[in-house]
């Protein structure tokens, strides 16, 4: 990274002084921010939605998958979101943009309107204890009471104050089973409350990307605009020649993505111990012309669920880059962090062209049922 030295008057100092301390940040950081949030909303003000078939949000942004899904998707960005510090430079370097922080100190009001938001949220525990004292009054519960002090609670007041057309919100396929299913099954609900046609499934990106990773879609419909009879299928076409492991490696790879002596026979032994059990836990050797299992956000700790095999030495992990094509990134997405944090963030980030398939099925059921509406209001004119 690049230094600037700048100097500010003692007042300034002193308010950037407290600042930096009340969230628990460096005044280093504290002012990259703000150099950021300005330049941001400096590129904002000259921009123009120009060519756009409709606007989204991203929020619990990452590093921006949904976001490139989205745009290739037609749509515009107008607002964002994420927390870590370290993901926010990997997405003001590749979309110019500094996402805001701490979505729970947002007001719902301060979001810009937009047609569609999309939304990668954390999978929390809802506390139900009392939701259920309230069902044994008789007393109705609304998505504040069963969802407050979680980030979905986040999601359903934007969605309740800004009214998209429609939503994406993505999640892992266990969301289904967490908590005994009483989250998915708030989840649900809530959204219903909220008056939205829900729709979800659970889809593998491994039909896009030689990666087996499932995650569940939400995909919910605005019933106040559009009804109640709304149909939606996850009817999605898979990429043909299926990708494989050896399209998305580096012919040339540094030594140090090579496993220590130490490290490969650790895993031998741990995989040896844990099989001799009956358990199935143990490093994976990805086949060069399958599909690997799924990259985590602990990749950077040893690499072991996905090693690349080579002769007459120790299996070695991805590199940075190929992790992002392993996710279906583009090869000129900037990767200006640390090795580490490479791999934290596209290990929970998305397969992207799964979520631009899921996002263009959105944007052609909003035109149909757009074109329709206009047609009847035609109709009922003449």
């Amino acid at each position: 990274m690049k230094q600037v030295h700048l100097r500010v008057d003692d007042e300034l100092y002193n308010e950037l002084n407290a600042y930096s301390v009340m969230m628990e940040q460096t005044m280093q950081d504290c002012v990259r921010e703000a150099v950021a949030y300005y330049v941001t909303d400096m590129r904002r003000k000259q921009r123009e939605v120009k060519d756009r078939q409709f606007t989204f949000i991203d929020l619990f942004a990452g590093i921006g998958g949904m976001r490139i899904a989205f745009e290739r998707a037609g749509g515009y960005c107008v607002y964002s979101n994420e927390w870590n510090k370290y993901s926010q430079q990997t997405y003001f370097a590749n979309f110019g943009e500094q996402p805001e922080g701490d979505i729970t100190q947002v007001p719902a009001s301060s979001i810009p309107n937009h047609d569609i938001l999309v939304a990668g949220f954390p999978c929390q525990p809802f506390s139900i204890a009392g939701v259920s004292k309230k069902n044994s009054l008789g007393r109705a519960t609304g998505f504040e009471d069963k969802t407050q002090g979680t980030l979905f609670f986040d999601v359903c007041r934007i969605l309740k104050e800004k009214r998209p057309k429609a939503f994406m919100l993505e999640n892992v396929k266990n969301l289904c089973s967490h908590d005994k299913g009483r989250t998915f099954k708030v989840i649900l609900e809530s959204l219903e409350e909220l008056d939205y046609s829900v729709f979800y499934a659970v889809l593998d990106g491994q039909n896009y990307v030689p990666q087996h990773r499932e995650r569940i879609l939400i995909v919910g419909f605005d019933r106040k605009k559009y009804g109640k009879n709304m149909q939606f299928d996850f009817d999605l076409t898979p990429k043909y020649p299926k990708p494989v492991m050896r399209d998305i490696l580096d012919e040339s790879v540094d030594e140090k993505y090579t496993l220590s002596d130490k490290l490969w026979t650790y895993l031998q032994n741990y995989a040896a111990k844990h099989k001799a059990a009956g358990n199935g836990f143990g490093y994976g050797i990805a086949p060069l012309d399958g599909v690997s299992r799924t990259i985590s956000a602990r990749y950077y700790k040893d690499g072991s669920e996905i090693l690349i095999e080579q002769e007459g030495k120790n299996p070695r992990r991805l590199t940075p880059r190929e992790c992002a094509r392993l996710q279906g990134f583009p090869d000129d997405f900037k990767i200006p962090v640390s090795d580490t944090q490479a791999y934290k963030q596209f290990g929970n980030s998305v397969v992207v062209p799964l979520m631009e398939n899921v996002a263009k099925l959105i944007v052609k059921k909003l035109e149909e049922i757009d074109q329709t509406e206009e047609k009847e209001l035609q109709r009922m004119v003449i």
